[in-house]
Order: C-alpha cells, then structure tokens, then sequence
C-alpha cells in the first residue's frame, strides 16, 4: 500500500529544520543538516542534500497548491534526474505560469503589474479595432480599469503626451457570437508582464519543442495584431513603447512553427503578407532604419526620457544641465519631459539611448552613445533571414507567386535582394585581420572591431563561406567561450577594467538569444564538436545553479563564474520566489529545452 505524509506538518518540519535563512528556499548557503526523515507508518525515507531536499520542498508546495492535505511518496520524483526534472517544469509549470490573456479571465494578471504600483489602471485600444472597443468598453463598468482609444495617426508627440498616465496596449481578440476571447501570449518573467519583441521568438522555439503548438500559434497572431494596428511588433505592449521595435524574428516564427504546425495556406498568406508589410514599412524606409549605404540600424523614435526607467536613472546626466540652467534637477528634470526646455543635446542622447533599447541589447558598450551611427551585424543577419525566409515561403507554399499590394512578387525577387545584403554585409562586415565580422559605424566610416555575440549571426543565416566560417570558430572557442557558454563579449571588449560601469549585455554575462542563434549557426557549418562543448556547458551551468538554489531558473547567468548572481545594471530576474518557481525566466527556459534537444542528436 502506497505511504502518505500530511503536506503542511511535513513541509513545516522541513523549512524549520533546512531553510535557515528563512527565504522560502533550500540552497547550498543554508547550513541545515541537509539530511530530513520522510516518516510514515511504516517505513522512513531518507533525503539528502542540497538538490532533492529542494525537490521535496517543490513537491510539498505544489501539491498545498492544487488543494491536497496528503502526498503519496513518490521517490521516484523525490530522486528525479536534475536535467529531467528541470525539463518538465519547464512544460509542465513554467509555459503555464508566463501565460497571460487580455480578457476578463485573464485580464488582472497584467493590470496588477509591479511597474503599475500606484497608477491609474488603462487599456489603449487602437482607432479601427471595434471589437476591443466594444468589450472593454463594457468591462471597464465591472473591472478596476479605464479604457482610451488611440489617434489613427500615433506619432510620438502623442506617445509623449500620454507618458504620464502609461497603460497596457489591446492585442488581438477573437469574437464568436457573443463570445469574446483573448488570443494568449507568453511573457518573459520576473518584472517582465508583458508580451516582448524578440523573447517571444526564443520563447517559441521552447514552445514549439514542448508541443504548445496552439500557444506559440496565439503570439503569431497578437504579433500580426500588433503590425496592423500599431505599426510595428512593439518592444512590449505598453503605451510608452508605441515608437519601439525590437529585433525581428517574425518570418523565423512563422516558418518555425509551420515545420512543426501545418497551416492552411489562406492563414500562411495572412501572415506573410503580414510580415512583408513590417519588412517594407519598419525597417526599409530610407533614412530612418534604412541607411544610406543599404544596410540597417536600430532607430527608436520616441522623445525624451525612456519612461520605463526608474526614477533617479538618469540624473547623473541631468545634473550638469540643471546646474547651467539654475534649476534644481527636479524642476529641470519636469521641464525637459514637458519640452519647455530644448536641449538637443539631451535629445540625441535619449535618441541613442531608445535605440539600444529597441536593440534588445539594453545596455551595452557596443553602442556607446552613438547606436543610430552603428550598422548591427545581428540586425543585418535578421532582415537576411527575413529574405531568405521570404523566397521560401513563396517558392514552397504559393508555386513561385505571390500577390502584395498589387505586385507580384517571386523567390527571384527576394533572392536577389537577399544577394544584394549578402555583397553589402559583406563589405562593410567583414575584417580580414581580425577574423571576424564587425559592427560599423557608418558615420565613422570604419568597424568598430567590438568583439560580441553578434559577431556570430552570420553563421545562422549561411553568411560566410567555410574557409571564414572556421575562422569564426576558433575566433569564437577561444575568445568567447567560457565554463558556462558563450559571453556576450570578450573581456577587452566589455570587461569593467577599461570600462566606466559594468554593462549586463557586455562580459562577463550570457544570454539565451546568443546561446540558441550561434548553436544554429554551428548546425549549418557541421561544427558538431564545438557545438557540443557550447551546449554542454551551458546546460551544466543552468542545471548546477538549479541544483544548488532550489530549481531557480534565471534571465542571465555569469558564464565565467558560472553563477545566477548578477547584479549588473537590473540585477537578475527568476530569482524572486518561495518554495517553488513557477515561471522560471522565458528564453532562458526555451534555451534549456533546445540545448536537451540538442543533446540528445549530437549523442
């Protein structure tokens, strides 16, 4: 007959005795025995050490959860292998735990946001969307929220104008007769509420590899909401980014899901008109994000100060011009956000400033204060992929034919504009003495030789040729890789030595996105030792620190000292939870569910 255990006098007995800091966790820093006796009727079970004690205190407080008072032992899932224990959290819990809707069911999750504390609760819905107007208009009577429509034009005079009263932007619901629901959506985690730009690209690769086939389908779809009726797939749905992007990875989503996903070629269509409309009018207008030697930058067009920053963030920049003016810095400070004081100065840093933001790479040496002069290798590679992506689609799903707006467009056509990036990237790119492709600075007129990541996008989008390609590679193993992974940069490039504060997306730290494209980039090159060695490390690295720290899961590590303890700019989010993380962090849960998938074909 099975064993079972009171849930709460168990769980109680267990923090009492090895949660000695009293932080709702079991971690390597307490100083418990790290030994506990599972007592029943009839038999004892012992539990040692750091990793299954915390597995047991994740049991207990998942299963108080669902409303149970017993538990019937299960050793097997007391003792369960750390990379598969991890992996079905990540399906099981985590997926659910960052969903989020923008309807009455799901609607105060995302009202309720830290970053909201305080504020008037308000929902902005676009000019032409009747059917959110019609819905919230009725809910705001019931819900603790107040509902505005948008201008049909935004520009961002109006984005400005609305920066003092922020609220969440509609995305796309669905009516069926008197029914209205929510397409849902997935957000990062941690402070992060919201539906973001590239997360939910690497988001949906983890997606996708769990069979959330439906789930990564409903972001496609508030993605295309977010194009039709605000312009752009915005930083995140929130008032105050309505003049920012972020990297694009829309085509990428599409065919992704389709390999795992088939869709009727009518929804294909929609979705690829869709993102050809994003292509032409955000990043191919010329003078904007499109340059004039035919390449891209990142180019936010908001004014002002950022308005998701925190109060006091900018004030050792302000200061100086307050003291010239003769105002106390809050006065000044309240001037400038008016545009009662003109300080182009001012204005072309925060210019700068939005734009590495746009660059998800917020913050980050590379760009200095000067991102709107600086020709991003990944953004190229991107928009690469967009036109590779683009002759695809056409070639495979409609036999070489493609209606838009009243032309006919072929794989030929996206070929050649994929060739003509290609010769471009190529010569402002790439360095011949240092191996690599680089970022320029096309105000400058050279590279800025700044050894990043992004160096390595190339090789997801088949960029260089062999020879370039294995240069890249030992360029890459010895410079950049560390215990714990790839580093967003060397340490001469954004270790603090040389540097005046240290940056979160410079070294020492690594990130998921530069994890997920650079091992795709290696699959490309057959470069399967290395790839196994990136892979590998990275996945002890998450796993060790899960381990260690009660399933934590976070959105940046320190690859070189292979730990979740950052405190660099933002500090690290996922690591705010008792008992049991539900959420985990999103690209970092997808990187983990890639790199497994990964492992077990290079096995």
């Amino acid at each position: 007959m099975a064993e079972k255990i009171n849930i709460q006098k168990t769980l109680n007995r267990l923090l009492k005795q090895e949660d000695t800091d009293n932080d709702g966790k079991i971690t390597v820093e307490d100083n418990g025995p790290k030994k506990f006796t599972l007592k029943t009727k009839n038999a004892e079970i012992q539990v040692f050490g750091t990793y299954f004690l915390s597995n047991l205190l994740q049991i207990l407080a998942y299963e108080k959860e669902k409303g149970n008072e017993e538990w019937e032992i299960d050793e097997t899932e007391i003792f369960k292998n750390p990379e598969e224990k991890i992996s079905d959290q990540i399906k099981d819990i985590f997926w659910d735990g960052l969903t989020r809707k923008l309807d009455r069911e799901g609607l105060s999750s995302v009202l309720e946001d830290s970053k909201m504390s305080g504020e008037e609760r308000i929902i902005y819905v676009p000019f032409n969307d009747h059917i959110a107007k019609d819905y919230y208009g009725k809910l705001q009577e019931k819900m603790n929220f107040r509902m505005e429509i948008l201008p049909e034009n935004i520009t961002p005079d109006f984005v400005l104008s609305i920066n003092s009263k922020p609220g969440i932007l509609s995305l796309k619901l669905n009516k069926n007769g008197e029914n209205v629901e929510a397409e849902p959506f997935v957000v990062p985690g941690g402070r992060f509420n919201e539906i973001y730009g590239w997360d939910s690209y690497f988001q949906n690769v983890g997606l996708l590899i769990d069979g959330k086939f439906e789930l990564a389908k409903s972001v496609i779809e508030n993605f295309e909401y977010q194009i039709l009726h605000y312009g752009k797939i915005l930083n995140a749905n929130r008032s105050y980014y309505l003049t920012r992007t972020q990297p694009p990875f829309f085509s990428s989503m599409i065919v992704e899901l389709l390999e795992y996903f088939p869709q009727h070629n009518d929804w294909i269509r929609q979705k690829l008109s869709t993102c050809i409309t994003e292509y032409f009018e955000v990043w191919m207008q010329q003078g904007k994000r499109l340059t004039e030697v035919g390449l891209n930058r990142y180019l936010a067009e908001g004014i002002g100060l950022p308005w998701e920053t925190e109060t006091g963030h900018f004030d050792w920049l302000l200061k100086p011009f307050a003291e010239t003016s003769n105002l106390e810095l809050i006065e000044f400070e309240s001037l400038y956000k008016q545009r009662k004081i003109d300080i182009p100065e001012l204005d072309e840093y925060f210019r700068n400033d939005r734009s590495i933001r746009e660059s998800g790479h917020d913050t980050t040496h590379r760009f200095g204060n000067f991102c709107t002069h600086i020709l991003p290798v990944e953004l190229n590679c991107m928009l690469l992929k967009y036109e590779q992506d683009f002759a695809f689609l056409i070639e495979k799903y409609f036999e070489n034919y493609f209606e838009f707006e009243g032309q006919v467009l072929t794989s030929e056509f996206w070929n050649a504009r994929s060739e003509n990036r290609k010769n471009l990237m190529e010569h402002y790119f790439w360095n011949e003495e240092s191996g690599m492709y680089s970022d320029y600075d096309f105000i400058q007129k050279k590279h800025t030789l700044y050894h990043a990541a992004t160096c390595y996008f190339p090789l997801w989008v088949h960029l260089p040729n062999l020879g370039k390609a294995k240069k890249m590679k030992e360029k890459l193993a010895k410079e950049l890789l560390f215990e714990g992974g790839i580093a967003a940069s060397d340490y001469k490039s954004g270790g603090i030595p040389n540097q005046s504060i240290e940056k979160q997306w410079d070294y020492p730290f690594g990130w998921a996105p530069h994890q997920m494209i650079i091992w795709k980039g290696m699959q490309n090159y057959n470069f399967q030792e290395l790839l196994q060695e990136c892979v590998s490390r990275w996945l002890k690295m998450i796993t060790d620190n899960a381990m260690n720290y009660n399933g934590t899961i976070t959105e940046k590590y320190d690859v070189v000292s292979t730990s979740h303890k950052v405190f660099a700019e933002y500090g690290n989010q996922g690591t705010e939870f008792r008992y049991l993380t539900k959420e985990g962090f999103g690209w970092m849960n997808a990187s983990y569910k890639l790199g497994l998938d990964l492992k077990k074909r290079l096995l």
